[in-house]
This record gives structure tokens, C-alpha cells and sequence, in this order.
């Protein structure tokens, strides 16, 4: 029974006023996120320190009642463990002993003796508390009850019961051993597993029956030596100097002290074990992480050689946070598998919106500094909910998983929002489990309870609870562009991904495309972030495989700070690992709009090309350049490509996510059968307003083929294209060197220039549309596919097409002095 209950019936009995605070619910181990051998991580509740004598005497009366309640529960716990011994020394002399008579003896050990001491120790104890001196003896009530407490000693016994504490040490000594005959038992004997599992004893003056398992039982008085010393404090912060117990009492703690300390370095030599190549298990990462299982936020410890979940458990008024264990894993051959950027449910989306939408009207809220008690008041209700629903966004909005699998066959999955955090936490347990150390069993209560000292992570990294300057830290439109990265050892398909931190109103991750298997890729994309409370950035270089998963080829961050960053382009190069990735910075200060709808992307399909490139800042649509990346990176063998069309429902899905979300396209598409993403690229030319190539140039392009001299058709044909809208020519550019390529595997895919200039034409040339009064000449429906396949044959046909830029030059109207500023200002990371 707590103290602080006995504590609290005691002060309402005598109707004295007393604040309610949550109470946690009790159970069998009620302790266990307790070390036993530690008196600093407990932490019983405090009782108002009194104000004068008369209170002091008041509150060390209530401290005693709750020491002799403390103590007659505890003897009911020995009681019942003792209850088994008599039968089980009886059966020791059969043919078929449950337990040896050797066993029993270690099992046992010290037991009856620590009951005999504290059963004295109550008894004393009562007989004092219940002493006829405690009736009052005077008229004047609170004289009276004051001098008879006052001459209410209890020293003595607390000094006679520490004096005898040595026999804790030879029970602590013993104590693993006991545990380790105790589980032995109940695994490999019916009998005891129902005697160690049905052991019963009353819980205190209710006389409620509890139920205890064995080895609960036998961890009673290790958790006996602790509360004993946080009685004495208690004790003695209540009992005034000049009382004749205070002495007692100081000398009884002191030597509690002593005793515990001597044990905790005796101990601390055995519980340290060796693992292999001499390394001793400790902590080495820990954080919050989102457990899969559950959906619910979690403390995950990585040791040693294990891997340990915890969920925290705030703890009530006057208590200390405690956490409870959820499971752990062994390192030894654990399994690790990451997927990156699920998909969230639409509903999940709803959902995140209206949590930032409400914390960016408590932000603003906050930053008003408003003045008087009320202001204040209202402002610190307002900060505690902003945390609240950053805590909620925490917990819904990861979409990086890491699955665990461990040799056994139990699995475990993690849920991370940030790359950059998933990567450290694959890249510390990769390293742990390369080493193959063997696992050495755990103590699971002793490894729980340590959490609340060895961690190093104090709570959930929530940036409303940073204590940060406003002013240094960024808020406004923050715009990367990554230009190209180089080192790669061998060619392959990757992207960079940029994350930001600060209050996530708005997306914190964006990524650039995948380039099809480049030594030295080169993108050339921007990425904004509207950011509020921005200190960093952190860089991802992602390596896309088919085969495995995603890895990361390298990682760094990059400090954001307003001395740094201006309204100019500012060209950096970081070293992420081996590879170098080049990118450029600029910041544009303002507030931000509040995120009061989910951002809706227009359609791309039926819209204007031009339209669609100026809205994403690019001169290739990103719906080409993913399609077109996608089939070089899967399709370049699939025989017919382009001519065998994907199913309609399958086309139809991509068209809307890309009409919808571009991040959820990019995801889709890559599982989505190759044929599919062939044919949404043709049905994207095909629904264009006006055709990829316009329709005023159909005529000259008709008269160009009738030129008999193949270089000068060439040249004049070239011509007309170069005369395009810049959008149009650089998509069209970029098609024709996607469709040479496919046709260099037309072996294998069995598609020729031909046959991919007969599915394109039609889609990418179409003549005017013949209005009222229009008297062009007129052009027959044969002739005008002939036109159409032979004019998109003729460009295919051609051997040094220009090149195809994809995105703006984003230094193109910076001057010659910004660009030897820029030059200037290339930092090395």
C-alpha cells in the first residue's frame, strides 16, 4: 500500500482538505519500472512541507500510520511466500521431491529470518502508534495533540531494524540464484508451474485477495531495502530537530545509506555482462519512434546487443516518470528491412490538415505577446495544446517503415517520419549486428527501470517545446535546387531527398526525380518549403533499386541561418559520404499563409503544356519525365512497348494521381504495370488541347517532306521545330532521345523507329481543326496519318538531335558579379 494513499485516508478522516491527484493503477509489479538497488529512482510523494512545529508532529503521525501499513502488507507477502515451505520440505523426503532439500534452502534463504525482524518491527510499532499517551490530555485540543506527539518516539526501532539490514545482503547475494531455480521449476514441473503461478495473500486492511506469481513474491524484499530509506526521509523531514528521535533517525538513514551503497558496487560487478570480444552491454541510441503494432508513440532503447521498446508512462503528482516494457529483440542475426514513402490513407491526410491548420492559429496566437495574468494564463493553455497536436502529427505522420525480423520469428515494425532519422537508426543497428554478438538473456525489470537514468532522449522532439530564439530561426519560403551529385561508384538510378525541421504546417520532405542509371546525374529541380522555425536541413542521397530496397549512398545536414541565406541563389557543394551532391539556396522571409485546405495541385491532363511547366517551374512536365524514367527503367525490354496498351482501370488510376498528388503518382507508378505507364504518357499527349507539336506547323512540316535532298529536309524540318514554344520543343526533344533509346532494343522489344513513330504521330502532330470559312487546303484522313508518322519517323531517323533541357536554368539572369559571388561562396561540406 502506498504511502501517500494511508497518507490521504488518514487526512480525510480527520477532515483535513486535501488536493486529489491522479493515483496509477497498482498491480502485482507495480515496481517494475524501479531499480531496487537504487533509492534515487523512487521517488515517494511528497507531503507538504509543513510551516510550523504543530504541523510537523501532524504529518510525521501520518508518515508513521503509512510505515505500519507499508510494513503489515509486507508481511503478508512473506507469509505468503513462506506458505509453500513447510509442504515442499515435506515432499523433499519422497521419491518424486518437487524441489531438493538444497533447492528449498536456496529458494528460501533468509526468508523466515527477514520475517521475523520486520513482524518485531510492526509490532513495536503499533503498540506505540496505539499507545493509551496518544489520547489527548489536555483541554486545549492542539496542545494536547501536540505534546503527545512530540513525546511519541520511534527511533529506537527504526536504529534496531537497520541494525539487523545486514541480512538484506545475503538475500540480495542470493537472490539470482533463486530466481534461476524458481523458473527452472515452473517450466519443467506441472506441479510447482501451478503452485509459482497461484500464490495468494491479503492486500492490507481491506483484506483483498491478490493474486502473485513466485517469483514476484521473491522480489518483495529487494524492493524492501529502498522503501525502508525513503520511509526514513520522509520520516525525518517531518520530525523537528530538537526531537529526541531525530538523532535516531539520522544515524538509522545514514547507515540505510551505507548499507545500500556497498551494495549497489558489489552488484553492479555481477550484473555487467560480457558479451563477445569483450564488450559489456550499455546504451547507444535511444529516441521516440511510432511502433507500428499500435500506432502509438514509443521509447525504443538500442543496447548492446538488443533492441528494447518501452512506452512512457507520465507519472502522477508527487511521482516519478516511470516507463513499461513492450517488447525487445536480440541484435544477433536481426534482419533489417526499410520501405520509404508509404502511401498514408486519405483519411489520414483529412486528418493531419486539420491538426496543422489548428496549430498554426495557436502559433500566431503565441506570437502575439500578449500582456497580464490572464494573457499569460491563456498563453500557457495555448502552448500545452500546440504540444499536444504536434505530439498527434508526430504519432500520425510518419511514412518510413523498418521492419525487424529476427531469427526466432517475431517481427517488429517501426514507423518514422523523418529519412534522415530512420538512416542513423538502420545505420547504429546494421552496425551492431555485424559484429554477431551473442545475446546474453536480459533482466527485463532491472533493463527497464535503468531507462529512466541512461536515456538520453528526456521527451518527444517536439519543436513547440524547444526554448528557441523566433528570431533566429527561419520563417518563409526556403528554395533548394539541386543541380547534379558525383562519385558515384557505378552507374545508377538515384534521387536526393531534402528534409527541413521547424513546425510542420506545411509538407517538410520533398524529393527530385530518379535518374535512370547515371554515373553523374544531373537534375537541375527546385524544391520549396514554406518553413516556420527552420534551423537545418538534412540531405539524402537515395539509391532506387527494383530488385532490393531503396539505401542511402550518403547523408549530412546543412546549418539554415538568416546571416547566411538571402533572396539570392547561393551555390553550395556537400560531401554526403562518397558522394558530392551540388546544390543552391535562397530564402525569402515573410509570414505564412495558413494551411486551411489541403493543397490541391491542378490537373495536368487537359491542360495547356505550357500551363502545366510554368506551375511546376520545369520545361518538361514532371508527369513525361516520370513516365519516360519509369519505362527505361523497367520497360526497355518488354516486348511491344508503347504498342501493347495497359489495362483501362489500371490507366485510369495514374491519370487521377496525377491529376491529384504528384508525391502519390511517383509512388504508384512504380508499381504499376510497365504498360500502364506507357500508355498514361500517350493518353497525356493525346488529351493535350493542342498537340505537342502546333498545329500551324503541320502544313510546312508537310511541304518539308516533300523535299527531295534528305539533309536539307532535315535542316528544315529541324528548323520548324527550333521555331516551338520552348516548352514544346524541349518536350519534344526529350521524347525523340527517350524513343531512339527504346528503339536500340527493338531486338528484344521488337518495337523499330518505325513502329514507335506509328503509335506517336498521331498523338504528337494533328492538323488545324477547319473552321467556318476556312479555306486551307483541305487534307484527306490517309494522308494526314502519313504526315503524322513520317514527320515524328524523320526526327527519329535523325542522329544529332539538340539536346533537351529539363528544368530552368536557375542562374541564367543572375549577373556575371552574382555568379563570382556564388563561385566565391561554394562551401565544401
Amino acid at each position: 500500500m502506498d504511502l501517500y494513499l494511508e497518507a490521504r485516508r488518514y487526512l480525510h478522516a480527520h477532515q483535513v482538505p486535501v488536493e486529489e491527484r491522479e493515483v496509477m493503477e497498482e498491480d502485482v509489479f507495480q515496481e517494475e519500472a524501479v531499480s531496487p538497488l537504487n533509492a534515487e529512482s523512487v521517488d515517494f510523494p511528497d507531503i507538504p512541507t509543513p510551516c510550523t512545529p504543530e504541523e510537523m508532529l501532524e504529518t510525521r503521525l501520518v508518515v508513521l500510520k503509512g510505515i505500519l501499513a507499508s510494513e503489515e502488507v509486507y508481511l503478508m507477502e512473506l507469509d505468503a511466500l513462506l506458505m509453500p515451505m513447510k509442504a515442499l520440505r515435506a515432499s523433499a523426503g519422497t521419491s518424486q521431491p518437487v524441489l531438493s532439500s538444497q533447492q528449498i534452502q536456496t529458494v528460501f534463504y533468509q526468508v523466515p529470518e527477514l520475517r521475523e525482524v520486520h513482524q518485531n518491527f510492526f509490532s513495536s510499532l503499533k503498540t506505540r502508534l496505539s499507545a493509551p499517551c496518544q489520547t489527548e490530555l489536555s483541554g486545549e485540543e492542539g496542545t494536547g495533540t501536540r505534546l503527545t506527539h512530540f513525546h511519541l518516539e520511534v527511533g529506537d526501532l527504526f536504529l534496531k531494524v537497520v541494525n539487523q539490514i545486514g541480512l538484506y545482503g545475503g538475500f540480495i547475494e542470493n537472490y539470482e540464484k533463486a530466481v534461476d531455480i524458481v523458473r527452472k521449476c515452473t517450466q519443467s514441473d506441472p506441479r510447482f508451474r501451478t503452485l509459482a503461478e497461484r500464490m495468494m495473500a491479503n492486500n492490507g486492511a481491506d483484506k483483498a485477495r491478490t493474486k502473485y506469481t513466485f517469483e514476484a513474491l521473491l522480489y518483495k524484499p529487494l524492493d524492501r531495502v529502498t522503501k525502508t530509506i525513503l520511509a526514513l526521509q520522509e520520516l525525518l523531514k517531518s520530525t523537528p530537530e530538537e526531537h529526541r528521535d531525530f538523532v535516531a533517525l539520522q544515524e538509522a538513514l545514514r547507515l540505510s545509506r551505507s548499507f545500500l551503497s556497498g551494495v549497489n558496487e558489489s552488484s553492479q560487478c555481477k550484473r555487467e555482462v560480457t558479451l563477445s570480444h569483450g564488450m559489456r552491454r550499455q546504451l547507444m541510441r535511444d529516441s521516440f519512434v511510432v511502433d507500428a503494432s499500435e500506432g502509438e508513440l514509443r521509447h525504443l532503447f538500442l543496447y548492446t546487443d538488443l533492441l528494447l521498446c518501452t512506452r512512457f508512462k507520465h507519472a502522477a503528482w508527487g511521482k516519478q516518470s516511470q516507463y513499461r516494457f513492450c517488447w525487445y529483440l536480440p541484435l544477433a542475426g536481426l534482419r533489417l528491412h526499410c520501405v520509404l514513402y508509404q502511401q498514408r490513407p486519405p483519411d489520414i491526410h483529412v486528418r493531419l490538415q486539420s491538426i496543422r491548420t489548428k496549430m498554426h492559429l495557436l502559433r500566431k496566437q503565441l506570437q502575439q505577446n500578449m500582456k497580464g495574468p490572464r494573457s499569460q494564463t491563456l498563453a500557457g493553455r495555448n502552448r500545452k495544446k500546440l504540444e499536444q497536436m504536434e505530439l498527434m502529427l508526430l504519432t500520425h505522420s510518419p511514412v518510413h517503415r523498418l521492419e525487424l525480423h529476427s531469427p526466432s520469428g517475431k517481427s517488429q515494425t517501426l514507423l518514422f517520419s523523418s529519412l534522415y532519422e530512420l538512416e542513423e537508426w538502420r545505420e547504429a543497428i546494421h552496425k551492431l549486428t555485424k559484429d554477431n554478438i551473442e545475446t546474453v538473456p536480459p533482466d527485463l525489470l532491472t533493463l527497464t527501470s535503468a531507462c529512466v537514468k541512461l536515456r538520453m532522449t528526456q521527451q518527444p522532439p517536439l519543436h513547440s517545446s524547444k526554448p528557441g530564439d523566433d528570431e533566429a530561426s527561419l520563417c518563409g519560403t526556403l528554395s533548394v535546387v539541386i543541380h547534379s551529385a558525383s562519385g558515384l561508384q557505378q552507374p545508377a538510378c538515384v534521387y536526393v531527398c531534402v528534409e527541413v525541421d521547424g513546425f510542420e504546417f506545411y509538407d517538410k520532405q520533398a524529393q527530385t526525380h530518379s535518374l535512370l542509371h547515371s554515373l553523374n546525374p544531373h537534375w537541375d529541380q527546385e524544391l520549396s518549403f514554406q518553413v516556420d522555425g527552420a534551423e537545418k536541413m538534412m540531405v539524402l542521397c537515395v539509391n532506387r533499386s527494383d530488385e532490393h530496397e531503396d539505401t542511402v549512398l550518403g547523408k549530412t545536414t546543412v546549418k539554415l541561418e538568416c546571416t547566411t541565406l538571402s533572396e539570392r541563389w547561393r551555390r553550395q557543394t556537400l560531401q554526403l559520404g562518397q558522394v558530392e551532391v551540388t546544390l543552391s539556396l535562397k530564402f525569402s522571409p515573410h509570414q505564412l499563409e495558413p494551411p486551411s485546405s489541403p493543397a490541391q495541385q491542378s490537373p495536368v491532363f487537359s491542360v495547356s503544356i505550357e500551363t502545366v511547366a510554368q506551375q511546376e517551374g520545369v520545361l518538361v512536365p514532371h508527369l513525361v519525365q516520370c513516365c519516360v524514367t519509369e519505362v527505361e527503367r523497367r520497360g526497355m525490354d518488354e516486348v511491344g512497348i508503347y504498342r501493347v496498351s495497359g489495362t483501362t482501370s489500371d490507366v485510369r488510376i495514374l491519370k487521377a494521381a496525377f491529376d491529384s498528388n504528384l508525391r502519390e503518382a511517383v509512388t504508384k507508378i512504380r508499381r504499376a504495370e510497365v504498360n500502364a505507364v506507357s500508355g498514361v504518357l500517350k493518353l497525356y499527349f493525346r488529351e493535350l488541347p493542342e498537340p505537342l507539336i502546333p498545329s500551324e506547323l503541320f502544313q510546312s512540316l508537310t511541304r518539308a517532306l516533300d523535299i527531295q535532298d534528305s539533309d536539307s529536309r532535315l535542316v528544315s524540318m529541324l528548323s520548324l521545330l527550333q521555331s516551338c514554344p520552348d516548352t514544346n520543343r524541349h518536350t519534344v526533344l526529350y521524347l525523340l532521345h527517350h524513343l531512339q533509346r527504346v528503339a536500340g532494343r527493338q531486338e528484344v522489344n521488337k518495337m523499330s523507329l518505325l513502329n514507335l513513330a506509328t503509335v506517336f504521330g498521331p498523338s504528337l502532330l494533328r492538323p488545324p481543326v477547319a473552321e467556318h470559312g476556312h479555306d486551307g487546303p483541305s487534307v484527306d484522313i490517309s494522308q494526314e496519318v502519313v504526315v503524322q508518322v513520317q514527320v515524328v519517323f524523320c526526327y527519329l531517323q535523325c542522329s544529332h538531335l539538340p539536346a533537351a533541357l529539363t528544368f530552368l536554368p536557375h542562374d541564367a539572369h543572375a549577373d556575371a558579379d552574382a555568379e563570382a559571388e556564388a563561385e566565391e561562396q561554394t562551401t565544401h561540406m
